[in-house]
């Protein structure tokens, strides 16, 4: 059991964590407070399925290729402890259940959970052919928030798409710093990614990321009219960018990662910030 576990990631939430924060932003927007009990709990047990399903699809997408890297060469699939059927059957059967919970919202929700569907199963697959899975990625990420408002107010309102933006740019910058740490590995072995594309010039292109980032959860404040709280939600997210630039500027490995996991941090206060400044 404990090898499926670590299959599915559970013994690391950070995929969790980072899949749940902007969806907690678009279900407390969208209903410009505490969102119904029964919507919240539907989406915080989806988050957790898709998440884990997603890691096995990636991991079967990466079967043969996985041992060949350092980090991954221990993954459960890779190194023979899971076969890739049994893993096939584990995904089928954490998306069944997610389509379990998503049959509990509306048609809009369950329309939008298809094409999120096919995001999550395709991403594993585009490092082969693009430089830019970490875009799939952010958009397979993001249609939490459409799908978060539609399940609050059965429609998907414009306000929703700059959401939407936000957790596009905030996912590409993360796990550009993630790509960051895999870039020798992933030049031996063919790998495409976003730290490969952008060379030399990573830092420069995750900063404009970030920049486009505070612009858009700026122009959001607006939008929902977010006050004081959310905009010292901002100022502190800013300086963790600003201190994720200083672990990332010489493109060591660990300090990579370790840019990438303090990420959480960013989503978390931006949540608090939303949450203060409905509440109070």
């Amino acid at each position: 059991m404990n090898v499926y576990f670590r299959l599915m990631r559970l013994d690391k939430p950070i995929g969790i964590y980072l899949l749940l924060w902007p969806t907690l932003w678009a279900l407390f927007l969208a209903s410009n407070g505490f969102p119904n009990i029964k919507i919240l709990l539907i989406f915080i047990f989806g988050v957790v399925l898709m998440r884990s399903a997603g890691c096995v699809i990636n991991d079967y997408a990466d079967r043969k290729i996985d041992h060949l890297v350092k980090r991954t060469r221990n993954r459960p699939i890779t190194s023979g402890k899971v076969t890739p059927k049994s893993a096939l059957v584990l995904f089928f059967i954490l998306i069944s259940l997610a389509f379990v919970l998503v049959l509990m919202t509306n048609w809009l929700t369950i329309c939008l959970a298809f094409i999120a569907l096919f995001l999550a199963i395709l991403y594993p697959f585009t490092k082969r052919w693009t430089h830019l899975p970490q875009f799939v990625l952010g958009v397979a990420f993001a249609m939490s928030v459409p799908m978060a408002f539609a399940a609050i107010n059965n429609n998907v309102a414009l306000s929703a798409w700059w959401v939407f933006l936000a957790a596009v740019l905030w996912t590409v910058a993360y796990d550009s710093m993630y790509a960051m740490a895999d870039r020798d590995e992933d030049l031996k072995i063919g790998v495409k990614s976003s730290a490969i594309l952008f060379a030399k010039y990573d830092r420069l292109v995750i900063g404009l990321l970030q920049i486009g980032l505070l612009l858009v959860l700026i122009k959001i404040a607006n939008i929902f009219n977010l006050g004081f709280f959310y905009d010292i939600s901002l100022v502190l997210s800013a300086c963790l960018m600003i201190y994720h630039q200083n672990l990332i500027k010489n493109r060591e490995k660990k300090a990579c990662f370790d840019a990438f996991l303090h990420n959480h941090y960013i989503g978390l206060l931006i949540f608090i910030g939303i949450a203060f400044s409905l509440f109070i």
